[in-house]
């Protein structure tokens, strides 16, 4: 594992789309979906959260799980899962997050509005036809749920790596953390100087879309917006921490852990 950290500085860039649709439009890509073994069935027995809903600015509800500190805090994780979906590994994560951080009300959201992919060409379909006002709506609306005076981290995975950060950039002074594991950062600078909380950047080396490149843009947009990042990098591939994914890397995804761990206990109130 390599680490390093950007601060602040005056390089500039610009953005020709969103980040989130750039990152929708790989699900198509026939070498991504074959880079994803469909899940292992699991079901979670005996769940410590609950299922929820909240209303959105579109007109619509939002669902979520829930886990609850024992006791009563303002400190929030909003989890957002990978391109599966909400499914019981999600929750299961959701639920073990909790329990490693105490103090804490952990919120998994649901971008894809109660549908499940088992198979990567579901998969696709469901991250490259989610769209933006839609999930930015569900978004929107959990950061709502937790209320005015909540702290809010954000953790996600792939796609849901993505939306995390944008998830941060929703949550304004509200956000007092950001994890993404390889996950499409923002490109537009003025939209990242509005971040209000630091980065932790979980970066493959082997990744073939959330490359070097799109790492090194990142670092510059985030120098240039004068924002803080941290990037934790290891020799592994996209997704290396999915234990369904045919890259999984243990070893990696445990350090991983232990890092995203230390980096939000260190952000809690």
């Amino acid at each position: 594992m390599s680490v390093s950290s950007v601060s602040t500085g005056q390089i500039s860039s610009c953005c020709q789309k969103s980040a989130e649709a750039e990152f929708s439009a790989l699900a198509m890509n026939e070498r991504f979906a074959a880079a994803h073994l469909a899940p292992e069935a699991f079901v979670l027995e005996n769940r410590s959260g609950s299922s929820i809903e909240f209303p959105c600015l579109d007109g619509k509800s939002g669902a979520a799980y829930l886990i609850r500190s024992i006791q009563p805090t303002r400190n929030w994780l909003l989890v957002i899962h990978e391109w599966w979906g909400l499914n019981d590994h999600i929750r299961k994560e959701a639920e073990q997050l909790q329990q490693d951080l105490v103090n804490v009300n952990v919120l998994a959201v649901d971008l894809y509005d109660g549908r499940l992919a088992e198979t990567p060409a579901v998969a696709q379909q469901l991250m490259s036809g989610l769209e933006e006002a839609r999930a930015k709506a569900i978004l929107n609306g959990a950061i709502q749920y937790m209320g005015s005076d909540a702290r809010i981290q954000s953790m996600g995975w792939c796609m849901g790596g993505g939306w995390s950060l944008q998830s941060a950039l929703m949550a304004g002074k509200q956000s007092s953390g950001c994890v993404v594991y390889y996950g499409m950062p923002e490109k537009d600078v003025t939209r990242l100087k509005s971040l209000q909380s630091d980065v932790l950047f979980i970066f493959a080396k082997k990744d073939a879309w959330i490359n070097q490149a799109v790492l090194k843009e990142f670092e510059t947009n985030m120098k240039s917006a004068g924002k803080k990042l941290t990037v934790l990098s290891y020799e592994a591939d996209h997704a290396f921490a999915n234990p369904s994914n045919p890259k999984f890397d243990k070893k990696a995804a445990s350090e991983a852990r232990k890092q995203a761990i230390a980096y939000m206990k260190k952000h809690l109130k």
